[in-house]
């Protein structure tokens, strides 16, 4: 089963929609939502009863306000679905609070380093997933034991007992501007985890790509918001014929 992961950019205890990875400029998904009339987390949660969600805490990752600020409503829509959980870890103190709230904590290239994500992986098997974070076709990463490459990073990665990878191009975020296939195949022979792609998908065909280039699972918003990809495979999942 292809796993289709609903994206919740939470700011203000609101849910805001990305477009282009430009954290400043967004705005209240339900202002442009096809499907949704509301911004609020727990709304959409019951509304759209998606099986998984992968949830970005804006306060916290662009230093506007603590954890705190959204704790309720993050833990409210953990009750509800399975959920990942990024708000920038850079420590196993973060660790601990991110699984104290969410079934998943996701550390990034942008903010943790090497050593946080081998600490976390070996404390927490399969509960730690690693978002390979993309801007303007480099790593955003801030710790030098990081390879420059992606490929390089998904090796040493397979050394980790980590839940999966994802593969984060901030610049595709909300623009429906599709992905690189070759890449991304390469990505999955590298790898030997799961990976799941973040940024770019249009539509529901575009899973289905993804599905045959042996990706195991998209995060989505704006295709979903947009009405392209339909709201019932974020509950049923994407059933494919891929046999790989």
């Amino acid at each position: 089963m292809f796993r289709v992961i609903l994206v919740m950019d939470i700011f203000n205890r609101s849910v805001v929609l990305a477009k282009g990875g430009d954290r400043e400029k967004y705005r209240p998904v339900s202002d442009s939502s096809n499907v949704c009339n509301s911004s609020n987390p727990v709304e959409m949660v019951e509304f759209l009863q998606p099986r998984e969600i992968y949830i970005a805490d804006l306060n916290v990752l662009q230093g506007k306000g603590p954890l705190e600020m959204n704790l309720g409503v993050i833990r409210e829509v953990s009750l509800r679905a399975d959920t990942m959980l990024d708000f920038g870890i850079t420590s196993s103190q973060d660790v601990d609070k991110a699984l104290s709230i969410a079934g998943t904590a996701v550390i990034g290239t942008e903010t943790g380093t090497l050593s946080a994500i081998k600490d976390a992986a070996s404390g927490n098997p399969g509960k730690i997933s690693v978002s390979i974070d993309i801007k303007h076709g480099k790593v955003m990463k801030k710790d030098p034991e990081l390879p420059e490459s992606p490929l390089e990073i998904v090796k040493l990665l397979n050394n980790f007992p980590l839940k999966d990878l994802i593969f984060l191009d901030l610049d595709r975020v909300g623009t429906a501007s599709g992905f690189d296939p070759d890449f991304l195949r390469k990505l999955v022979e590298c790898s030997r985890h799961s990976v799941l792609l973040a940024g770019g998908v249009k539509d529901m065909e575009d899973l289905f790509i993804l599905d045959k280039l042996g990706i195991k699972g998209a995060l989505v918003a704006t295709a979903v918001h947009s009405g392209l990809v339909s709201p019932a495979v974020l509950s049923a999942g994407l059933k494919t014929d891929n046999k790989k």
